[in-house]
């Protein structure tokens, strides 16, 4: 990997965020495909993340929304799957088999025991049964092109079967098959999320079969992943590595020899950035503002974040459980939040000790109006909710 570490510091840092997570303005994308693959992966869980984080992104954002669902329900360019540490993101299609392979086998082998332990521990039928509904399930699935849950129990009623969770516990509670079987079937790449019910805001999704895909070798997948998050990502230490892809040590380790990443040296310590990708990178030419939405990719890029956002403002920007609400950024920092009222308004505020001036402030209330204009009618309340957010939305 290297013997000599180049010290790469803050500004420097935030330079390659800019660039290379399309946040400057001269390095913004076409299109919703184009900033998926800059990014690696589109945090999922509040799917109206997905289409924010791409409209903030857009040298043109007006047509986000119309452009990210046919990329993601007609064209399939992009995917709605289970990925890193069990979470739902939007891949590009070609990448799908990287992170099934990577870091979606291992999970799906626990999940499915799982299910068949609580299955039997509940009294309810066995493995074999479930596996003649599964089958079943994917043949209804593949007969309707997309379905809900409840549609697809039409077909195989077998799946509004119940049991009981965790008897006799404090948590416990009735859980229905279809549930959990389209959850492990996710998990196994077998199964995506199709077009919801509702809007672009909506939870309540369909689901399709996954697009088939290699399988390909563990090790080469995680080796795959890595390089492609280092070169948007690096530097990254190794704790924001294992972090980021729910990894073990030893797998982290062994993809940046695979890949012959190269040390460096950041704040933190010793880190980590694709071969070839060490020398200096240059600051973008023209300031930068960017509001970016609840569980961004770019706020949630990293474990060790200090180095674009100072720990004095996560208590008001994270709730309880570590996910980042509305952030607002000004030349590769978190400065504030940001949150929208409900008569549309987008409104957000500089935290203390920020240190910005009138040109910060000229920028931010330009990507306000910029994401007002394109969100148009649609209310944004985040998935999960954070103290800032929450106070500014009144």
């Amino acid at each position: 990997m290297g013997d000599a570490q180049r010290y790469i510091g803050v500004a420097e840092r935030r330079a390659r965020l800019a660039v290379r997570h399309r946040l400057a303005g001269a390095a913004r994308a076409g299109g919703p495909e184009e900033v998926a693959s800059s990014l690696v992966a589109l945090h999922g869980t509040d799917p109206a993340t997905v289409f924010l984080a791409v409209g903030a992104r857009l040298a043109d954002p007006s047509h986000t929304v119309r452009e990210t669902e046919r990329a993601l329900y007609e064209d399939r360019r992009l995917v709605r799957m289970h990925g890193m540490r069990h979470t739902v993101f939007v891949f590009p299609t070609g990448l799908t088999a990287v992170v099934h392979a990577s870091t979606g086998l291992a999970v799906a082998a626990r999940e499915r025991a799982a299910l068949v332990k609580d299955m039997a521990k509940a009294g309810a039928p066995d493995a074999a049964w479930l596996k003649e509904v599964e089958e079943s399930a994917l043949a209804a699935l593949a007969r309707r092109g997309q379905a809900t849950a409840a549609e697809l129990a039409q077909d195989e009623p077998r799946l509004k079967e119940q049991f009981v969770y965790a008897a006799g516990k404090s948590y416990e509670g009735v859980h229905t098959v279809s549930t959990r079987l389209l959850r492990v079937l996710g998990v196994e790449g077998k199964v995506v999320r199709g077009r919801p019910l509702g809007s672009w805001t909506s939870s309540q999704f369909r689901w399709a079969l996954a697009p088939e895909h290699p399988e390909l070798d563990v090790a080469g997948a995680q080796a795959e992943l890595l390089r492609r998050w280092l070169a948007v990502c690096g530097p990254a230490t190794e704790a924001d590595l294992k972090w980021w892809t729910g990894w073990r040590v030893t797998e982290v380790r062994r993809a940046l020899a695979a890949i012959g990443a190269r040390a460096v040296s950041v704040d933190e310590g010793t880190a980590y950035v694709a071969d070839g990708d060490a020398g200096p990178v240059a600051e973008p030419e023209e300031p930068w503002a960017a509001l970016l939405p609840a569980l961004d990719p770019t706020a949630m890029g990293w474990q060790q974040r200090d180095w674009y956002l100072a720990p004095e403002l996560r208590p008001l920007l994270f709730d309880r459980s570590g996910n980042v609400g509305p952030t607002v950024w000004w030349n590769g920092r978190v400065i504030g939040g940001w949150a929208q009222r409900g008569d549309g308004e987008i409104v957000w505020r500089v935290l203390d000790g920020a240190g910005v001036g009138r040109e910060a402030e000229a920028a931010i209330a330009a990507e306000a109006e910029r994401l007002r204009a394109w969100v148009g009618a649609t209310r944004l309340t985040p998935r999960f909710r954070t103290p800032l957010e929450r106070e500014l939305a009144g």
